[in-house]
């Protein structure tokens, strides 16, 4: 993946933001949105930033798991974010 330039970077963050505000993203696709924002691996991401193992960050990127609170946790501290309830958003 090429490196992204600062602006773009926080392009996509706040991109990301609104998506994650709006509802319109699935937890995978926000999650693999967010390690490619850091430009790592899955391997590299799981293991260094979110502490999981590779195979559940997989799992979770292709919708395919249910993780369990304490793994969203992690996925949503290395951002500085909490996992929390949002209200759906208004039509």
């Amino acid at each position: 993946m090429n490196r992204l330039t600062l602006a773009e970077q926080e392009s996509r963050r706040a991109a990301l933001r609104q998506s994650l505000r709006e509802g319109r993203l699935e937890i995978g696709q926000a999650v693999r949105e967010m390690r490619r924002l850091t430009g790592l691996s899955q391997k590299d991401y799981a293991e260094k930033v979110a502490k999981i193992y590779p195979r559940v960050l997989m799992e979770i990127e292709r919708g395919n798991a249910n993780p369990t609170l304490d793994t969203l946790e992690k996925l949503a501290k290395s951002w500085g974010w909490k996992v929390g309830f949002l209200p759906p958003p208004e039509d």
